[in-house]
């Protein structure tokens, strides 16, 4: 194990742990640098528990808090989390409701620890359609870790890539039919700078909970190469070791882009990353 990961997870791993093993076998030089998760399974742990979906939501915030901090110590420099579709507000008016107020809770309580772990908070999507109290907790929270260097964790709030792709376009057709331009020049660059997520690397590594195959709409652009990870686990049980077990099988591949040999170039985590 590297010393580095060791000094970092002492505090909380026990020695000759599950979670020791796994965090052993990984190679510091072959991390990703940026992955994504689709947080699935609240509904069906609650329900295996007899218990209101809700309870599954409030548990899922553990996981949050779990996965986040073991990123941020594994010195992964992009986190992004799938916390709310537009989808999803064709769910009960009731479960919508708490899972807004359990994401002010979440922001509330949270905003310590990422700060202390050197987290820098942000958000994508249609954060103009969320609540005032929840968007007044956004704000706070980002304004309050901006000046952090570590992990950047993204959640994605109201958030659809296919509107996200549909917004895009308008955006290019417009300026190019404004300044007369050929649109036959717009190249991918063009395109990327105007999604949300302009400024974030694509992810590396997509890790999906709770056995489903497919990407719900998720960062439909930017998972063209990533690798695609599924556990059984569902949300609410997720936590650092199966974090481990995703970045292990992540580092067993051979990334191609489309190529017949491994890809030379490195999407591994930046060694000078403060």
């Amino acid at each position: 194990m590297s010393n580095n990961l060791l000094k970092e997870f002492e505090s909380v791993i026990e020695s000759g742990s599950k979670d020791e093993f796994l965090l052993s076998q990984i190679d510091p030089g072959k991390l990703p640098a940026h992955i994504a998760i689709i947080m699935d399974g609240n509904g069906r742990w609650a329900g295996r528990r007899n218990q209101p979906r809700v309870a599954g939501h409030r548990a899922g915030a553990a996981a949050v808090r779990a996965t986040v901090e073991a990123a941020a110590r594994l010195r992964i420099p992009y986190l992004t989390l799938y916390a709310f579709s537009t989808e999803n507000w064709k769910r009960p008016r009731l479960e919508v409701e708490a899972l807004m107020g359990l994401l002010r809770e979440f922001l509330r309580k949270e905003i310590r620890s990422l700060k202390e772990n050197n987290i820098r908070f942000q958000t994508i999507g249609r954060e103009q359609a969320l609540e005032t109290a929840v968007t007044r907790e956004i704000e706070r929270a980002r304004r309050e870790t901006e000046s952090n260097t570590g992990t950047v964790l993204t959640v994605a709030l109201n958030y659809s890539g296919r509107s996200e792709i549909i917004q895009a376009c308008r955006e290019l057709a417009a300026e190019y039919a404004a300044n007369g331009r050929d649109p036959s020049a717009i190249t991918e660059d063009d395109f990327e700078r105007r999604l949300f997520t302009e400024g974030l690397p694509d992810p590396d590594l997509l890790i999906r909970t709770s056995g489903e195959m497919r990407v719900s709409n998720f960062l439909l652009w930017q998972i063209a190469y990533s690798e695609i990870y599924v556990t059984e686990t569902l949300w609410p049980d997720f936590r650092q070791a199966n974090l481990f077990e995703a970045i292990l099988e992540f580092q067993k591949r051979e990334r191609r882009y489309g190529d017949v040999r491994p890809a030379r170039k490195s999407s591994s985590v930046a060694a000078n990353m403060k």
